[in-house]
Parts: structure tokens; sequence; C-alpha cells
């Protein structure tokens, strides 16, 4: 797997006092529904999340109810998606797993989220020694491609979910640690910045009510972008057998336990393989929608097209 795309840094967003009056322009979460494409990726997390929080009743089987008289069965009017080699309703175990991606994605990005922000403002605001030292640290992770260094972290600490969470986190913090302190270097010139500097306030102050608010356009942006790609590393890890566990079903695991039958029975595989493509197809989708609203040039040309 190559290494995920890191965030476009998009320019400082105006001050308070440079922003303009909010009747004048439109609201970035209309420019967002206003996008078609990213309206329909929206659509499909819904969708997603809806089915992680609710799957379990919406499932007409059991996940794990094995029935060998219709082991491999087509799709139909009573298995929606087919059944397993085990007999298991295809269909209920996709639903099913929806919510072990969205978990994964949401801690395995928090925590990454957490760590790499704090790391990046430091060392974007403080440089030095402290910047070097990151930067080198970063660039040692970069070097390694993102499911390698995650196989690397689960075998140490063992296979299962919860260790895949920490090791997709651990490998995504210095992405997040770049794109903050390449936004925190370009906000520290700036002359609020430096007119707090020059009347005493604290670090911590300046990090939290002037660069922090700042810069967090390319946060919110890279965020979208890490949920994709979380998401699909825990299924591969799945797939390798060194995440989710038998007889918990997730994406990745369902293609594992489908490798056998891909030419006698299709939809073990399809189904939990469409999954997993609409589910980051939709985070990506989301991301560029919201990397156009965010980007002060993008969003004006948008908003020049809207006009016309």
């Amino acid at each position: 797997m190559t290494q995920p795309p890191v965030a476009e840094k998009p320019d400082r967003p105006p001050s308070s006092e440079e922003a303009p009056v909010a009747s004048e322009r439109t609201s970035a979460w209309r420019l967002v529904l206003a996008n078609k494409v990213t309206l329909g990726g929206l659509v499909v997390l819904v969708v997603v999340v809806l089915a992680a929080i609710f799957g379990r009743w919406l499932a007409p089987y059991g996940i794990n109810d094995v029935d060998v008289t219709n082991a491999l069965a087509p799709p139909s009017a009573a298995h929606w998606f087919g059944t397993d080699e085990l007999g298991r309703d295809v269909f209920s175990r996709v639903l099913v797993s929806a919510r072990v991606s969205i978990l994964v994605g949401l801690v395995s990005v928090s925590f990454a989220l957490v760590a790499g922000v704090v790391v990046g403002l430091l060392a974007g605001f403080f440089g030095g020694k402290l910047d070097a030292i990151v930067m080198r640290c970063a660039d040692v992770l970069f070097a390694f491609p993102v499911l390698l260094l995650a196989l690397a972290i689960v075998a140490v600490l063992g296979p299962g979910l919860p260790t895949a969470m920490l090791a997709i986190g651990i490998v995504y913090t210095p992405i997040f640690a770049r794109v903050v302190r390449a936004s925190t270097l370009g906000v520290r010139e700036e002359p609020f910045v430096k007119a707090s500097v020059s009347i005493g306030a604290s670090s911590g102050l300046i990090l939290r009510r002037h660069i922090l608010p700042n810069i967090t356009g390319p946060i919110i942006v890279q965020t979208s972008l890490s949920l994709a790609f979380a998401i699909l590393s825990e299924a591969a890890l799945s797939f390798l057998g060194l995440g989710v566990q038998p007889p918990d079903p997730s994406w990745g695991r369902m293609l594992f336990d489908a490798r056998g039958f891909l030419g006698t029975a299709w939809w073990m595989s399809v189904f939990p393989g469409l999954a997993i493509f609409l589910t980051v197809l939709a985070f990506n989708l989301v991301g560029d929608g919201l990397r156009d609203v965010l980007d002060p040039r993008h969003r004006t040309a948008i908003e020049a097209r809207r006009v016309k």
C-alpha cells in the first residue's frame, strides 16, 4: 500500500478583522451541499454510519447463524447477498461489519489527530532542535509504507482489533504532525501572533487562541482523508489475519474467508469489497469537497461560478 496523501495546505483563513460579513458570502455548509459529488459522498457516509449504529438490529439473521443446508447459496429473496461456506447470511455480516470499520477509523484517526496536532503545533511554533527532531522522526516513519509499518507494529504487539487500531493510529500520526507543522509555520509569522508575543502572552494562550483556530481547515481535510485510508488499512490487516479475529466479521476478514471461493461463490467477495470501495470513495469525495470550501482560492472560484 502506498503512502496515503497528505492534505494540501490551504492558505491561512482570514482573521476575524479580515473576514467579510457572513451575509455577503455563501456559508461553507451550503457550498458543500451544492456540490453534488460531495453530497453523494455524504449520503453514502450517512448510510454507513447508520449501518454501524443499527446494523445488529437491522440484520435479518445473526452474524454467526450457521445453516449448512444453505451453504454457498447465491443471492435470493431470502438472502440478498447470498450465504458463505457455513451458510451464514452475507448481507447481515456486511451490515454489521460497518461498525468495525467506523470504529477503527474513528479511534485510530482520533489518536493520530490528537498526537499529531500537539507535536506539529509545538514543532512549528517553537522550531529549533524540537522541530528538527520531530521532522527527522517523521521522515523515518515516512520511509516505510503504511501497511508495512502497521504490520511490524502488529507483529510485535500481537494480532487483534485493539492492536490494529493502535498500529494505524501510530502510522498516521506523523502525517498530521507534518500538516499541522507546515500550517503553524505560516501562521506564526502573522502580525497578530507577533503582537501577542510582544505583549507577553503565554505560548499556550497563543497556540490555543491564535494558531489552532487558523489551521483547522487543513486539519479537517486531512482527517477525512485519513479516515478513508484507516478503513482501508484495517481491511488489509484483517485480510492478512492480523486485525479482526473470527468469529467476529469485518469486511477485510470476509474477503479473507472468500479467497477460496472466487470461482464458485463470487458474492462472498464482491459485496464486502463493494462496501470497502464505496466507503473509502465517499470519504475521499467529502475530503475533496471540504478542501475546495476551506481553501480560500478554491472557495473564491466556486462562489464566482455560483454568481454567474
